[in-house]
C-alpha cells in the first residue's frame, strides 16, 4: 500500500511538472479564430472521451476541460494585477477573491453554481522573477456528463468565454473519470488493453503495478499532443482497483490526466 502510494504521488508530481513545461511552451500567436479552433477542439475531445467511456457501460462521475496560456510580455506583477481587473469587469457576476503571499499573487474567480457545472478563472504571477512569470487558466468541470452539459461547449456563452479571457492561443486539457462495474472480473492489464483498442491507441510508456495502472499513448482520435515527449502522445489511461470483484476506477485524458485518483 506504501508503495502504491508513492507511485500514486509519482505520477501526480510528474502530471504538474508536465503542465507548467507545456505553459512555458504555449505560444502568444493566433488570434480569436485561431483560439476558437483549438478551444472547440479540446471541447470535441472531452465528448469523444465521455462516448467511449459511456458506451463501455462506464458510469462517468466527473469531468474537466482546461485551459491555460502563459501570459508572455507581462513585465511586472501590477501588469498582471491589471489584466485581472480588465477581467473582473467582464465577469462581474462572478466570486473573486486574492492571495498574495512572498512567493506569488493570485486571484481566483468561480461562477455563479449551475445544476450541470462549475467555471473556475485562476491567474497567478510570481514575486521572483523579472520579467514576470504570469499564467492564467480557464477551467469547466462537472460530476456527470450529459447532453446539458455537453450542450454548454457548442454554445455561444462557452466560445465567448474564449475571445474575452485569453490573448493567445491556450493549451487544452480534457479529462474524464468514472467507474466501472462493482462486480467486473477483469485483471487491470486486459482492461487496459481493451481501452487502448477502442480508443485506436498504441501505447507508449506506461507504470504498471499489481492495482495500479498508468499508460500513456497516442491515438488518432485527438490532436493535441505533448510536443516534447517522444511519440507524440496525446491520450492518458489510468486504473485503479480495489481488487477482483470490487470498483474500478478509470481516468481517461487528452493529451494528459488532470484529475486525481
Amino acid at each position: 500500500m506504501k508503495r502504491n502510494t508513492r507511485i500514486f504521488l509519482g505520477v501526480i508530481l510528474i502530471v504538474s511538472f508536465i503542465l507548467v513545461v507545456i505553459g512555458n511552451q504555449t505560444t502568444e500567436a493566433g488570434g480569436i479564430g485561431s483560439i476558437f479552433q483549438k478551444e472547440v477542439s479540446g471541447a470535441q475531445d472531452l465528448a469523444k472521451i465521455g462516448s467511449v467511456l459511456q458506451a463501455e457501460d462506464i458510469l462517468l462521475n466527473e469531468w474537466s476541460f482546461y485551459a491555460r496560456e502563459h501570459l508572455a510580455g507581462m513585465k511586472s506583477v501590477q501588469e498582471v494585477q491589471e489584466y485581472a481587473e480588465e477581467l473582473k469587469l467582464k465577469f462581474p457576476d462572478w466570486d473573486w477573491s486574492v492571495t498574495n503571499t512572498s512567493q506569488k499573487w493570485e486571484v481566483v474567480a468561480v461562477s455563479p453554481p449551475t445544476k450541470n457545472h462549475k467555471e473556475m478563472l485562476q491567474i497567478m504571477a510570481t514575486h521572483t522573477k523579472q520579467p514576470v512569470h504570469a499564467y492564467i487558466v480557464y477551467s469547466v468541470s462537472g460530476k456527470a456528463w450529459n447532453e446539458a452539459a455537453e450542450a454548454f461547449f457548442t454554445s455561444d456563452q462557452f466560445k465567448n468565454r474564449q475571445s474575452d479571457i485569453f490573448r493567445g492561443k491556450p493549451t487544452v486539457f480534457s479529462c474524464m473519470k468514472g467507474i466501472v462495474s462493482d462486480k467486473i472480473e477483469t485483471a487491470l492489464p486486459a482492461a487496459v488493453s481493451h481501452l487502448l483498442s477502442v480508443f485506436n491507441a498504441k501505447e507508449v510508456e506506461a507504470l504498471k503495478e499489481e492495482s495500479f495502472m498508468s499508460v500513456s499513448a497516442k491515438s488518432p482520435m485527438f490532436e493535441g499532443t505533448l510536443e516534447d515527449q517522444r511519440d507524440n502522445m496525446n491520450l492518458q489511461i489510468g486504473l485503479r482497483s480495489e481488487g477482483l470483484g470490487a470498483k474500478t476506477t478509470v481516468v481517461v485524458g487528452t493529451p494528459i490526466i488532470t484529475i486525481e485518483y
